[in-house]
């Protein structure tokens, strides 16, 4: 999978100037001022003076950020990417970013990861964080490490064989996405004669405990995501449709000199091939 590096790094000198002169970023995107307390000061040096990298990440997604209720330890691609991240700011090797805990993680839902880099909690956030123009212009966003596509499963039982059997059910999605959006838009787009219902859920096993139970008859989500929920009652409605391409990318402050190390860390990743290997370890493929 290609990627080419932020053009916001182009820019870091002038954005770190800002940051200097202890100017606040600009509004919008997840309701985020875009600033933080302490803009002045340099992000690397207090997380250095600190010890450790504080995270916000996913508690509820199987294979991105996944908080295991047997270990209470976190695990998936978005946690072993903190580490690393960790140990570039921290100058360690992974193993020992590991091995000392060198990553503080916060769960974090779509409507507080923005408000938690704004007020300085979180140093960075790695949480299926889809990178859009609106945020972009209140947070820094490295370069994608996963792409990915929306997909809508249903119940293998119902027999539906096109986005019109959709017609009158209700969908469930993840609360502050953009996934309603971008199914309403595919459905437009493909010219397909059906309004479905939308309800929100504020985590994905909910959505999936709704489906199961028939309080909702679709769940709309990322494709690798949803294949940590497929067994033998459900599957993908038209799969052969793929829509609501999206990119993932670690979020930090805005003209932070964090971000830099954040976004040259996520491309050696990507180009040692470090990534694919995660996401074939987690079973994102």
């Amino acid at each position: 999978m290609a990627m080419t590096r932020r053009n916001f790094i182009k820019a870091f000198g002038a954005a770190a100037t800002v940051a200097g002169l202890g100017l606040a970023g600009c509004s919008g995107g997840d309701s985020g001022s875009g600033s933080a307390s302490g803009d002045s000061a340099s992000k690397l040096q207090t997380i250095k003076d600190r010890g450790v990298l504080n995270c916000g990440v996913k508690a509820d997604v199987l294979g991105y950020g996944y908080l295991n209720t047997e270990t209470n330890e976190y695990e998936g691609l978005e946690i072993d990417l903190c580490y690393q991240i960790a140990a570039a700011v921290l100058e360690t090797t992974y193993e020992e970013a590991k091995e000392q805990g060198l990553c503080e993680f916060t769960t974090v839902t779509p409507s507080t990861r923005g408000t938690l880099i704004d007020s300085g909690q979180l140093d960075i956030v790695a949480a299926t964080y889809t990178i859009t123009p609106e945020r972009e212009e209140d947070w820094d966003f490295s370069t994608p490490y996963r792409t990915d596509s929306v997909g809508i499963m249903v119940k293998s039982a119902n027999g539906w064989t096109s986005m019109e059997d959709l017609d009158g059910q209700t969908i469930g999605v993840s609360t502050g996405s953009t996934t309603q959006q971008l199914v309403e838009q595919m459905i437009e787009d493909n010219g397909f004669n059906c309004k479905p219902n939308f309800t929100e859920y504020q985590s994905y096993p909910e959505i999936k405990d709704a489906l199961d139970a028939g309080m909702v008859q679709a769940f709309a989500m990322d494709r690798s995501t949803l294949n940590t929920y497929m067994d033998d009652t459900v599957e993908l409605l038209q799969p052969e449709i793929e829509f609501g391409t999206q990119d993932y990318g670690v979020a930090t402050q805005k003209g932070s000199d964090l971000s830099e190390v954040v976004d040259d860390t996520v491309n050696e990743l990507l180009e040692s091939g470090w990534i694919d290997e995660e996401i074939e370890t987690w079973g994102l493929v």
